[in-house]
C-alpha cells in the first residue's frame, strides 16, 4: 500500500505569505521556510510584523482568496489521486486553507491552527504535532503504508528522506545543491513519471 504526500505551498499553490508579502507592501514578509529552517522561528517572527502593522486574519484571507493553484497543479493532482492515496502535509493553517482546497477539489490535508483574537487579531498558532510531516509519514508507515514524498523547502526534507522515495520539486538552488542525492524537478509531468515509477517499483 502506497501513499504520496505532498507539500502545498510552492508545489501546488503560491506561497501564501509571499502572496501577502506583496498585497501588504511588507517586503519582510517574504521569508519562507526555503530560507528560514526553524517554523516555529519564522512564524513567531511573522506574527510580530503583522502586531506591528495591526493586521489580521481577514487581511491574509483576502489575499489567499485571490490566490489561484499554480498552472496544472489541479491537473496532476486530479491524475495522481486516480491513480493512489494523495495526502497533503502542510505547516499551512485551517484557516488559511480552506479555500485553496476548494480550487483543488478538495484533496485531504493535514496541517495547522491559527489562535485568533475576537478582534481577528493572530495571537498565535497551534501546531498539530511536532515535526508535523516527518511525524506523520512515520505513523502512515506504522500502520502498513509506504509513503513517496515531494516538496521545495526545508520542513519537507525529512519526509522525504523517511519513504520508499522522495523528491524535491521547484526547490531552490541551494537546498538542491546541499542535497544532490534527491531528483529535483521542475515540471508536474516529470514529477508524476517518478513518482509512478516509484508506485510500480
Amino acid at each position: 500500500m502506497d501513499i504520496v504526500c505532498l507539500d502545498l505551498e510552492g508545489v501546488l499553490v503560491p506561497e501564501i505569505w509571499i502572496a501577502f508579502s506583496k498585497e501588504s507592501g511588507i517586503p519582510d514578509l517574504k521569508r519562507t521556510t526555503r530560507d528560514e529552517p526553524d517554523y516555529d522561528k519564522l512564524m513567531r517572527w511573522r506574527l510580530g510584523i503583522l502586531k506591528e502593522h495591526g493586521l489580521g486574519l481577514k487581511e491574509i484571507q483576502d489575499t489567499i482568496a485571490k490566490i489561484d493553484p499554480l498552472p496544472g497543479a489541479k491537473e496532476f493532482l486530479d491524475k495522481l489521486r486516480a491513480r493512489t492515496q494523495v495526502l497533503i502535509l502542510s505547516d499551512t493553517f485551517t484557516q488559511f486553507a480552506s479555500p485553496l482546497m476548494k480550487k483543488l477539489g478538495w484533496p485531504t490535508i493535514f496541517c495547522n491552527t491559527l489562535e485568533v483574537a475576537e478582534s481577528g487579531e493572530i495571537t498565535g498558532f497551534k501546531m498539530r504535532i511536532e515535526n508535523s510531516k516527518l511525524t506523520t509519514v512515520k505513523a502512515l508507515q506504522s500502520i502498513g503504508y509506504e509513503t513517496i514524498a515531494a516538496g521545495d523547502s526545508y520542513n519537507d526534507l525529512a519526509m522525504i528522506q523517511a519513504g520508499k522515495a522522495g523528491f524535491l520539486f521547484r526547490s531552490t538552488e541551494k537546498i538542491k545543491a546541499d542535497y544532490p542525492e534527491l531528483p529535483a524537478f521542475e515540471e508536474y509531468d516529470e514529477l508524476y513519471k517518478a513518482i509512478e515509477q516509484s508506485l510500480e517499483g
